[in-house]
C-alpha cells in the first residue's frame, strides 16, 4: 500500500479567504454526485471519487493549478489526493475537515434538495444489520454472525481508511444523481458548455 502525502491541510479560513477574493485555487468536490447536490461551495466541481480514480491521467490535462480537495469530513478527499499524487499531480491539497468545517467557519454553500450524506447511509445500514440479525438470532442460531461480519467490516473500513459498504451504496440512483462522466468533467473544468 502507497503511503498517503504529505501535502498540508488548508484550513476553512484561509481557502474562505482565497476563495472570497476570487484568485482561490480550483476546488474539486470528490463526494458523490447526491451529496454535492445537497450543498456545496460555489465554484467547485463535481468530480466523485471513483471517477476521479479512474481518469486520473486525462484529468490531469486539465488541473495545472492549485487543487483543492473536497469532500464530507476530509477522508475521501485525502484518498483523492493519494491517487492524484500518484499520477504526478503537485499543488494538492485537502480541506481540513471538508464541506462540515467550511460550513462551520461561516463558509457559503450552494443548497440542492436535502439528501443523507453517504456517511450516515453507511451507519443506518450497518446499525439496522447487526440490530436485525442481532434479534434474529435469538430465534435462528448462527444469524448473529452477519453483525459480526457488519463489525469486521466497519473495522477494516476505519484501519484502511476505505469503506467497502459506502463505495456500494455511492452506486445507487439516490446517490448517483445527474450523470457525471469524464466528458461533461472535463469540459466544466475547461469552461466550455
Amino acid at each position: 500500500m502507497t503511503a498517503q502525502t504529505d501535502s498540508p491541510r488548508l484550513d476553512p479560513a484561509t481557502l474562505r479567504g482565497l476563495h472570497d477574493s476570487g484568485e482561490g485555487p480550483r476546488l474539486l468536490d470528490v463526494r458523490t454526485p447526491g451529496e454535492f447536490r445537497t450543498a456545496h461551495i460555489p465554484g467547485s466541481y463535481n468530480v466523485p471519487l471513483d471517477t476521479l480514480r479512474e481518469h486520473r491521467a486525462e484529468l490531469l490535462h486539465h488541473l495545472d493549478d492549485e487543487v483543492v480537495l473536497i469532500c464530507r469530513s476530509g477522508a475521501r478527499a485525502a484518498q483523492a489526493e493519494q491517487a492524484l499524487a500518484e499520477a504526478g499531480l503537485p499543488n494538492l491539497r485537502v480541506l481540513d475537515g471538508g464541506v462540515m468545517a467550511w460550513e462551520a467557519a461561516g463558509g457559503a454553500l450552494t443548497r440542492g434538495q436535502e439528501r443523507w450524506d453517504l456517511e450516515r447511509q453507511v451507519r443506518l445500514i450497518a446499525g439496522g444489520l447487526v440490530a436485525a440479525t442481532g434479534v434474529a438470532g435469538v430465534f435462528l442460531p448462527g444469524l448473529h454472525l452477519i453483525g459480526t461480519a457488519v463489525g469486521v467490516g466497519l473495522t477494516v473500513a476505519a484501519l484502511t481508511n476505505t469503506c467497502a459498504m459506502g463505495m456500494l451504496l455511492s452506486k445507487l440512483p439516490y446517490n448517483r444523481g445527474p450523470r457525471t462522466d469524464i466528458d461533461t468533467i472535463t469540459a466544466a473544468l475547461r469552461g466550455t458548455p
